[in-house]
C-alpha cells in the first residue's frame, strides 16, 4: 500500500491541494479571547483577517492534541499500513511532540507511523508534504520515504516579506529576528527560517523592494523542484510575483495559497512569501 502523508495546518495547504495530493491535514487552533477555531476548518482566512483588522483582541494559537493526530492515524490505518507525518519545526511549536505522542497511543500493530521534524513552516512545509506525496506514489516504503524527506529538509525554506513584526514579537515566535523589532517604521523586514527558527535575511524600504528579494532568493537556486507563493491580504502582489517568477519556474506549477489563520496570528496582514524546494 502507498504511504499516506499527514501534515499540520501551518503547511498552508488549501483544502484543494490537500485533496489533490491525498494529504491529511491536522489543524491547529486559533483563538480570539474565549472564542476558539480550528485552523481553516471553523474559520476562513478571509474571516480571520477581517477580525484581525477590526478587533482589539490579539489572537493566540494552540497546537493539536495527541488525540487529534490519533484520530487521523486511526482513520488512515484502515487504508494503509504506513503513515509519514511531516510537522512544523519543533522550535516553533509543540505540534511535532503531539504527533509523536499519538504514535504511542495507536493500538494498531499493522500500521506504522513515523514523524519528521520539517524544521520549517508555511508553504515550505506544504511543499515538503507535496513532494513526499509524489515520492510515495512511486512506491517507496515508509523507511525509504522518511530518509528521502529528511534529506530534503535543508533544501526547503520560505522567505517572507513583512509589513510589520509586531505580531511576530507579540506571539513570541520572533527568534533571531528580535533585533529588527525596533527598526524604523519605513523599513520592511524580510525573514526566513534557518535551523528551525525565524531568522532575519535583510531589510528593505518598500514592499516592492521585498518582492525583489523574494525573486532573487528563488533565482539563486540552480534547480527548483517545487515552488509556492502565498499572501495574507494582498492577492494582487502575489499575482505580480507569480508572473515574475514564471521566468524561473512555469507559472502553472507555482502553487498559490494564503497564510493560514494560525500563522496569520504571527505574520499579520500584508505579508508576502515565496517558498522553494530546490538546490542552491
Amino acid at each position: 500500500m502507498t504511504v499516506r502523508i499527514v501534515t499540520d495546518s501551518t503547511s498552508d495547504l488549501t483544502p484543494a491541494l490537500a485533496k489533490e495530493f491525498g494529504i491529511s491535514v491536522v489543524p491547529l487552533t486559533v483563538s480570539f479571547g474565549r472564542e476558539s477555531f480550528l485552523d481553516r476548518v471553523d474559520i476562513s482566512t478571509d474571516e480571520f483577517y477581517k477580525r484581525l483588522a477590526t478587533q482589539d483582541i490579539f489572537p493566540t494559537t494552540t497546537q493539536p492534541s495527541p488525540n487529534a493526530f490519533l484520530s487521523v492515524y486511526k482513520k488512515l490505518s484502515r487504508e494503509t499500513s504506513e503513515i509519514l507525518v511531516i510537522a512544523i519545526s519543533k522550535k516553533l511549536s509543540g505540534t511535532y511532540d503531539s504527533a509523536l505522542a499519538a504514535v504511542q497511543l495507536l493500538e494498531s500493530p499493522k500500521c506504522r507511523v513515523e514523524v519528521v521534524n520539517s524544521e520549517t513552516t508555511a508553504a515550505a512545509l506544504g511543499l515538503l508534504a507535496i513532494w513526499a506525496a509524489k515520492q510515495a506514489a512511486t512506491g517507496l516504503s515508509l523507511d525509504e520515504l522518511k530518509k528521502e524527506v529528511e534529506s530534503r529538509v535543508p533544501d526547503t525554506r520560505p522567505v517572507m516579506a513583512f509589513d510589520t513584526l509586531k505580531y511576530l514579537a507579540k506571539g513570541g515566535r520572533i527568534g533571531r529576528a528580535q533585533g529588527l523589532v525596533g527598526s524604523l517604521l519605513s523599513i520592511k523586514p524580510v525573514l526566513t527560517i534557518r535551523n528551525g527558527e525565524v531568522a532575519p535575511l535583510t531589510r528593505v524600504r518598500s514592499m516592492a523592494g521585498g518582492i525583489d528579494v523574494l525573486y532573487n532568493f528563488a533565482a539563486d537556486h540552480k534547480s527548483i523542484d517545487e515552488m509556492a507563493v502565498e499572501h495574507a491580504t494582498t492577492p494582487d502582489l502575489a499575482d505580480a510575483l507569480v508572473e515574475r517568477l514564471a521566468a524561473l519556474h512555469p507559472a502553472n506549477k507555482i502553487y498559490r495559497t494564503t497564510v493560514s489563520p494560525v500563522l496569520g496570528a504571527y505574520m499579520g496582514p500584508n505579508v508576502l512569501s515565496v517558498s522553494v524546494l530546490g538546490k542552491t
